[in-house]
């Protein structure tokens, strides 16, 4: 779970997180981007908690990646740090995966954005799922949960957290959807918002079609 300047957020999200969890065998790996805030002094320590603090901000693809690769068990569980995510969807989530899915991720059925967000992202979507092939309907949200070798398929790059179901898709994973709760921002603000990404989510677009058209994958059959 990336987190930046989420001090209003962090102690209600973990208690959530620890309800929703309740029986399981989990740790919760959390990754401070560089926060001027009191995050970090307000995250709940215990033995299931590891905290990855960043020298500097560096941004939400480079948090998730750090706090995915981090990660030990066998099922990754990723998730906004803003209460935003209902950490109640995980274990339907996990069940779905359990079926026979690599990678499934939420999508936000009711949005509680603006209405001028909103459409951005639908436009946005649109335009990425039909030029990269990854056929989600909503990249932008961030509760996903995977098998941990589907990490594999994540190269760390600016804008990577938008095309994670691209990228695990294109490694011949299987990937699906399931609609998830999505709640209004309480506290604080957004600060991985849309700004000018749209040329720098088109290139990037551009990057991870060609490199899904050039990759290549094997399994050993055999290991003497």
């Amino acid at each position: 779970m990336p987190l930046y300047n989420e001090e209003g957020n962090i102690v209600e999200l973990q208690k959530e997180i620890a309800a929703a969890l309740n029986g399981r065998d989990y740790e919760l790996v959390l990754v401070d981007d560089g926060s001027t805030d009191a995050t970090v002094s307000r995250v709940q320590r215990d033995e299931r908690v590891r905290l990855l603090e960043f020298e500097k901000n560096a941004g939400q693809s480079a948090a998730m990646h750090a706090g995915i690769h981090s990660a030990r068990g066998d099922v990754i569980v990723t998730l906004d740090g803003d209460l935003q995510n209902d950490p109640a969807d995980i274990p339907a989530m996990i069940t779905k995966l359990e079926e026979g899915w690599d990678l499934v991720c939420g999508y936000r059925a009711k949005r509680k954005d603006t209405t001028f967000k909103r459409l951005q992202s639908r436009i946005a979507n649109g335009v990425r799922s039909r030029f990269v092939g990854d056929n989600v309907r909503d990249t932008g949200c961030t509760l996903k949960v995977m098998r941990r070798e589907c990490r594999e398929a994540l190269l760390l790059f600016h804008g990577m957290h938008r095309f994670i179901p691209a990228l695990i898709g294109g490694m011949g994973w299987k990937v699906t959807e399931v609609p998830v709760n999505h709640r209004p921002r309480v506290h604080g603000v957004s600060k991985y918002g849309f700004g000018n990404r749209a040329l720098k989510a088109t290139m990037d677009m551009f990057g991870v079609r060609w490199l899904n058209s050039r990759r290549r994958s094997y399994r050993i059959k055999e290991q003497a």
